[in-house]
């Protein structure tokens, strides 16, 4: 290689030095140490090194450890039939793993941090799966004196060390606001169960909430497309809601031909009747990205006529009326992935609703939440793609 080959695109400020080639072996010592004491760990593909009573998953782990492998702090322990997939990482803790994977210590200038996000990087993968031994990806092995004659990119000691940091900040602010994310949906399926239970009621209400008719407090919306007002072609996603195909698909799967579609416009709803796991009876969502689409008159739209529409909104993200659909649904007419249901059933769907001004509070305090889990999966997600971005430009 020639040196401007060895130099990152993305760099500390006060380092130029080209990177040097290096093999593994020059880098770490396998760690033959074996003990049937200590913390049980795994090496899993997502998250590295983990305590194993930390994981839902049966122990399948031998009776007779006496071969197991001793783990330290600051060792990297890596599955050797899955090094392929990325099945390595940083020990935080001492323990022992399974005689199935491969423990190294680094040498004397070589950062294990820093090594271990070069491991995880995609194209140090790639070389671990060319290096891998065996017929096929069931026994693809990559045992350590095979790792060892692979060649790596490397700078000075101290550039991998404050690399390391950078990562150990990106990755804690990662796990932070996985974390937050959790507890927000958690907070919001909470509070969902509850309010809709009635256990949680806002001070000033105690009146039972009535029972409705979908169609007491909605209107059917069946208008055509016939002047292509709109050749915004909508499908709706459980998660992102009503969005256009071309974003959500990659490509358009509606017809050139949208004329003889339904036309929606924004704040109006669609029910998709196509079922999903998770899904049983189809979702329902608002228009809110766009001020107008089109949707295939397979969907049933309405609009809002006497309800607060953020309730409704609430409201069907739950699942409190699955079981209205699911008695008026034809027995034994799933088609396709479509439930059968008639617009007419449809709309005679009962709701148990609350006033208009408790409505109101329940729609609000449930679109704060899920405002901040928005903010938190945007915030994440941009975390994320700066690791990438980083992962893929500051290592040769």
């Amino acid at each position: 290689m020639k040196n401007e080959n060895l130099v990152p695109k993305v760099r500390f400020k006060g380092f130029s030095d080209p990177w040097e080639q290096r093999k593994l072996g020059e880098l770490f010592n396998e760690r033959k140490e074996k003990s049937s004491q200590g913390e049980l760990l795994s090496v899993t593909i997502n998250s590295g090194i983990v305590k194993f009573d930390t994981l839902d998953r049966k122990n399948n782990s031998s009776a007779d450890k006496s071969n197991y492998r001793v783990v330290r702090y600051g060792d990297i322990a890596y599955n050797s039939m899955r090094m392929w997939q990325g099945a390595s990482g940083l020990s935080m803790y001492n323990g022992i793993v399974s005689p199935a994977y491969t423990v190294i210590t680094p040498r004397t200038n070589t950062d294990a941090g820093f090594m271990a996000v070069n491991f995880k990087r995609k194209s140090m993968i790639q070389v671990f799966q060319r290096n891998s031994q065996g017929l096929t990806s069931d026994t693809w092995n990559l045992k350590f004196p095979v790792l060892k004659n692979i060649r790596i990119s490397i700078p000075k000691i101290t550039e991998q060390q404050i690399i390391t940091e950078l990562f150990t900040v990106i990755n804690n602010l990662i796990a932070a606001n996985e974390d937050k994310l959790e507890q927000l949906k958690t907070l919001k399926k909470l509070m969902m169960q509850k309010i809709f239970s009635q256990e949680w009621r806002f001070k000033g209400f105690t009146d039972p909430w009535e029972q409705r008719k979908l169609f007491e407090v909605t209107e059917r919306v069946t208008r055509k497309n016939t002047q292509l007002q709109s050749t915004l072609p909508l499908t709706i996603s459980a998660q992102y809601g009503l969005i256009d195909q071309n974003t959500f698909f990659d490509k358009q799967v509606a017809s050139r031909d949208v004329s003889g579609y339904y036309l929606i416009k924004n704040g109006e709803f669609a029910y998709n009747k196509s079922y999903s796991k998770g899904y049983p009876v189809g979702t329902i969502k608002r228009l809110d990205k766009y001020s107008e689409g089109v949707l295939s008159t397979l969907y049933i739209l309405f609009k809002v006529t006497n309800a607060d529409s953020q309730f409704l909104v609430t409201y069907f993200e739950g699942n409190k009326w699955y079981q209205e659909v699911m008695k008026r649904a034809t027995e034994g007419a799933r088609n396709h992935g479509l439930l059968n249901i008639s617009p007419k059933d449809f709309f005679n769907m009962h709701l148990f609703i609350p006033v208009k001004s408790e409505q109101y509070k329940v729609g609000s305090i449930i679109l704060k939440i899920s405002c901040l889990i928005a903010a938190n999966e945007d915030k994440l997600n941009q975390l994320k793609k700066l690791k990438k971005y980083l992962m893929q430009n500051m290592f040769v």
